[in-house]
């Protein structure tokens, strides 16, 4: 029965044995000449059963039995070296099932007696020696006594000799020889071990052919060692064979098979280190995709599943340094908390697991600016550190990542305290990174930039001095050719720098442009960080012409600084930083170069933010707004000063609305480009796949200047091949005036910009020059003047005198702005015609259109003409081609939300929106959404199917988060975020009867970042919004009176008349509604 068990696997005729045995035995009662042999067959079978079901039972039992038996077997029985055998391997199971080390020793001894029965010549030596050698070996991986793997190994090469080619365990004897000295080679280290074990694992493969059983044992065996010899020598011809063995085994490793998981998971981990050699993306993927279908197969429960959640999270973190897509970065923080929670405390993976999570979580702060985010790596950073006592070998590397991520929260929040405890761990790092340890000069460097932050804070000049100290230290380790020369020279030169500034001793600042000198020289033309060190030495040499005034140090700054426009690698935010030191500079001395610096400047931006991509985040556009800041509006101010104009719009434009420049420039031509046809389509795939791996190298820590400059050409070679298709000659180009001037078709656009140097005004023409008007206002009078408008509109009505003070600010309006405007305008616009505002900066929030002297027998400014407004002379271009291309014919939708899930109660939606539906139903097909049916996600569909749309509700605006700025519907808010996403099918007109819906971004008004423009730039041709508060009583009259003048001569609507229908509905109730809701509504677009 035990046999045919052996052969087939059926467990009830091993019971059956087992049933047998127990009752034969008990017919031989103590002193029986034949007990012993049935001890030994019952331990024999129930040894089996446990391997088969796991009952420790079943292998107590069976240890005791072969004791019982060996008693019986004493010195010079036939059969005493096979009971010493067989107790030993028993023994030796429940050591791996235990952990008894008593177990282990207890078996060992057992198998020295066993072989000292087996002299040369018996058939059972090859069996012991190959027993003790394992047992040996599993003692030295419980112990580390290399004793031990030293006599496995001498008895290993003793079994060996006992099977010579031919016989049948050859094999297996090569097989345990060659893991025994891949043991002892990752114990010392002495290459002659591996590859001995490498050739004996090859002799071994060679045994087994396929088909044979233990063939796929032997390719993983091989595989493993030779991927260990290509960690010590590099050659990837070793890690090539690896991965073909890897996959050999994988394939007789089917789905089901016991040991399929392991095989893609070793196969995976070589595919990334191959990856990690050549930079071959697909090697990466296919690693993601082996590990994913390895942890599906290692449950809840399965004791590799923390091991395959870590590898999978680093392998998709790496593929995000490369890409950038930060949906594998999220995923590897998600596979991380899930290896964290499967080593909970006392886990010897633990400090591993929170140190992973909290590099992945820093990062992914970098890339978002969620402070919650960096909080929690600081908190694991700080319980990794608690398990990492001294002596620990990764405590360093602790000390060094939380030091550095309460650096940047210090830079964040501004609290000393983290600086504080940044040092100090700078410090303690410091001190376990002697001279000649590998990351002694990183540690320098970090602990000196913390020492510099602190002196910053608090102008301790000792921190000065002991960071100079140290970086002098660092530059020290760093002799020509090291990689960390460049860094090192840049650090000491912005330390010295400050020195020089606190104590005005002129050696230092001589000092610092030397090292800023020999920083450029390592930085050539092409290397990521060389704007950095133009900049630097820049600023030094005219630091020195304002000591000494010799105009040598001037012209080399400027030439320096000449030297930005010629850059030939991608932009980093650092190049537009540079920019901007050199338009500083150039605007302080008044230096010739001052438009040049701005065109700079803005080239980078539209570099950088091409590069970068879209991002509605609030922290993406904290950051644009900070690049950004006024720099458009002083470029259009230099232009003008110059005598540009030309050059002055055209500057204007590339610099404001960057999201929805973006978003027309770079978004939308791809998805366009990709339309075009199967070459299109491949070379939109091709820029989007070189853009994310660019951008990842852009954002990496590390010096990339050999890959950007590699990326860089590729994306420049795809670009060149987009601009030969047709129709796309300007992609990623910035506009031509000539182009912007199409704006102007149907009436001239006025530029109103407020600059830091200059306030003015440009009226641009179709057909003549662009004619700048100055305007006798300063910056600062428009910022104060915006702020005064902006706290009385917020309680109009309240008070006669309110009225008295808005009245105030629309006449100092009309006497700096608008009046000088209208003077020359005269020239060029008959009265009663249509023009255009384009206001910047502040001017976006003030009320031109109401402009005027309000006193008896004059004319304000919407006596003269009517107005209307576009955020950019290119969004009120698109909208004129756009209503060249459509005349489909439009469906109309009216949403009303008079009882939405938050806020108060408008009681006057309904009638606003059936008085809509009167006028339009007759002439459009109109559907009506109202209360509970006007949800987020109805809204949605019919903002996506309809052309023209009504929407009366509420407006919420989100000053700190523009893209959070909503209208309220039943069940939510319907953002800018969710109007944005849908392709829209050729929207014509919006009229947004909400408050706020042309109220911005609250650091960057100029950014537009507003629910109307929202709905301009998601192709809506034509949108009235509201720049306050409305009073939805007053608004419903308005509606009225506007939808009975949208109709044309020929019974239709005409989106194009909506500017004159507002100003004809809001002269013809001017005397009925107050002044604040007269001009609260505005138009935008054709």
């Amino acid at each position: 029965l035990f046999a045919r068990f052996e052969q087939r696997g059926v467990l009830s005729d091993l019971d059956e044995a087992i049933d047998l045995d127990q009752a034969a035995l008990a017919l031989y009662p103590p002193g029986h000449s034949d007990q012993s042999l049935f001890l030994n067959s019952l331990a024999v079978h129930l040894s089996a059963r446990y391997e088969q079901r796991g009952a420790l039972s079943d292998l107590d039992e069976a240890i005791d039995l072969h004791r019982a038996a060996l008693t019986l077997r004493p010195s010079g029985h036939s059969n005493r070296s096979n009971s010493l055998n067989n107790l030993a391997v028993d023994l030796y199971a429940r050591f791996q099932q235990s952990g008894m080390l008593s177990d282990l020793d207890d078996a060992i001894d057992l198998d020295q007696a066993a072989l000292a029965l087996c002299p040369l010549g018996h058939s059972n030596r090859s069996l012991s020696l190959n027993n003790l050698a394992i047992h040996l070996c599993a003692r030295f991986q419980q112990r580390g006594v290399l004793s031990d793997l030293d006599d496995a190994i001498d008895l290993d090469r003793d079994a060996l000799a006992l099977h010579p080619p031919g016989h049948f365990n050859r094999s297996q004897s090569l097989n345990n020889l060659a893991i025994d000295l891949y043991l002892r080679f990752q114990q010392r280290g002495v290459l002659s071990d591996l590859d001995e074990a490498i050739d004996l694992d090859q002799a071994a493969l060679a045994l087994r052919p396929p088909g044979h059983s233990d063939r796929s044992s032997s390719l993983n065996n091989l595989a493993i060692h030779l991927f260990a010899r290509f960690q010590q020598n590099g050659i990837l011809s070793d890690l090539d064979e690896a991965i073909d063995l890897n996959q050999a085994a994988l394939s007789l490793h089917p789905p089901g098979h016991l040991n399929r998981s392991y095989s893609l998971n070793t196969l995976a981990i070589n595919l990334y280190a191959r990856f990690q050699q050549r930079g071959v993306l697909s090697d990466l993927d296919e690693a993601i995709d082996l590990d994913q279908a390895a942890l599906a197969l290692r449950p809840l429960g399965h004791s590799d599943r923390s091991s395959s959640l870590n590898e999978l999270a680093i392998h998709l973190y790496a593929r995000f340094e490369q890409r950038g897509v930060l949906s594998d970065l999220d995923e590897a923080i998600d596979l991380h908390r899930a290896a964290l929670a499967l080593h909970p405390p006392g886990h010897s993976n633990r400090p591993l697991s929170l140190t992973n999570l909290a590099v992945d979580l820093y990062d992914r702060f970098q890339q978002r600016g969620v402070l919650s985010d960096l909080d929690e790596a600081i908190d694991h950073g700080w319980a990794a550190l608690a398990l990492c006592p001294p002596g620990h070998s990764d405590l360093s590397l602790s000390l060094g990542n939380l030091a550095m991520h309460l650096s940047t929260r210090f830079e964040q929040r501004g609290v000393l305290s983290d600086l504080d405890e940044a040092i100090g761990l700078d410090e303690a790092a410091l001190g376990l990174r002697p001279p000649g340890h590998p990351s002694h000069s990183l540690s320098l460097n970090n602990l000196a930039i913390d020492l510099y932050a602190r002196f910053e804070q608090r102008g301790v000049l000792s921190d000065l001095d002991e960071a100079i100290d140290l970086d002098e230290a660092a530059l020290a380790l760093c002799p020509p050719g090291h990689s960390g020369q460049s860094l090192s020279l840049h650090n000491l030169s912005i330390h010295l720098y400050a020195r020089f500034e606190q104590n005005g001793v002129l050696s230092d600042l001589d000092k610092t442009i030397d090292l800023n000198r020999a920083a450029l020289a390592l930085r050539p033309p092409g290397h990521s960080n060389r704007s950095h060190s133009i900049e630097s030495l820049a600023f030094s040499l005219l630091a020195r012409f304002k000591q000494h005034a010799q105009l040598s140090d001037l012209h080399e700054a400027f030439n320096l600084y000449g030297q930005l426009s010629h850059l030939s690698h991608a932009v980093l935010h650092a190049d537009l930083h540079a920019a901007k030191s050199w338009i500083t500079s150039a605007e302080k001395l008044k230096h010739k170069s001052a438009l040049a610096s701005y065109q700079t400047a803005l080239k980078f931006l539209a570099d950088w933010q091409h590069v970068t991509g879209l991002s509605s985040s609030s922290n993406h556009f904290d950051v644009v707004s900070k690049a950004t800041s006024s720099l458009a509006m002083d470029a259009f101010s230099c232009g003008v000063r110059d005598g540009a104009l030309e050059t002055a719009v055209v500057l204007v434009e590339q610099g404001r609305a960057v999201f929805w420049t973006q978003l027309a420039h770079f978004q939308t031509p791809l998805d366009e480009i990709s339309a075009s046809g199967d070459m299109g389509n491949a070379l939109a795939a091709e820029f989007k796949e070189v853009s994310l791996h660019l951008r990842a190298m852009l954002e990496s820590s590390e010096d990339k200047t050999s890959q950007i400059g590699q990326l860089t050409m590729q994306r420049d070679d795809v670009i060149s091949r987009i601009r030969m298709l047709p129709d796309f000659s300007r992609f990623l180009l910035p506009p031509l005036f000539s182009d912007l001037q199409q704006a102007a078709e149907d009436g001239p656009v006025i530029i109103v910009n407020v600059g830091q140097h200059s306030c003015d005004a440009m009226i641009i023409l179709s057909a003549k020059d662009p004619v700048h008007v100055p305007l006798d206002i300063a910056q600062a009078d428009v910022l104060e003047l915006s702020k005064k408008f902006q706290s009385l509109i917020r309680n109009a009505g309240s008070s006669d005198n309110q009225l008295h003070e808005i009245v105030s600010v629309l006449r100092t309006l009309w006497e700096c702005v608008v009046g000088p405007i209208v003077e020359n305008l005269r020239d060029f616009a008959e009265p009663r015609s249509r023009i255009w505002w384009c206001p910047t900066a502040e001017f976006a929030l003030l009320p031109l259109h109401a402009a005027g002297p309000y006193a008896r027998k004059s004319h304000n400014f919407s006596d003269l003409y009517i107005s209307s407004y576009t955020p950019t002379l290119a969004a009120l271009v698109r909208a004129r081609q756009q209503i060249a291309k459509d005349a489909s014919t439009p469906q109309f939708v009216a949403i009303g939300q008079g009882n939405p899930d938050q806020g108060k109660v408008l009681p006057h939606v309904a009638a606003e929106v059936d008085d809509v539906a009167r006028r339009v139903a007759p002439i459009l097909p109109f559907t009506l959404l109202m209360d509970s049916d006007a949800t987020v996600q109805r809204a949605l569909d019919a903002l996506n199917r309809h052309q023209w749309v009504h929407l009366a509700c509420h407006g919420m605006p989100n000053r700190e988060k523009p893209f959070e700025s909503s209208f309220t519907m039943r069940d939510g808010p319907l953002t800018i975020t969710d109007i944005i996403r849908p392709r829209l099918h050729t929207p014509e007109f919006a009229f947004l009867s909400a408050c706020h819906t042309t109220v911005g971004y609250e650091s960057s008004p100029d950014e537009s970042i507003h629910l109307a423009a929202a709905m301009q730039f998601s192709g809506f041709r034509s949108v009235i919004g509201s720049m306050w508060s409305v009073d939805d009583k007053v608004v419903g009259q308005i509606v009225s009176a506007f939808y009975d003048n949208m109709i044309n001569e020929s019974g239709k609507l005409d989106c194009r008349r909506a500017a004159v229908a507002l100003h004809k509905a809001v002269k013809k109730l001017r005397k009925k509604i107050p002044l604040e809701q007269q001009i609260v509504l505005v138009h935008i677009g054709v």
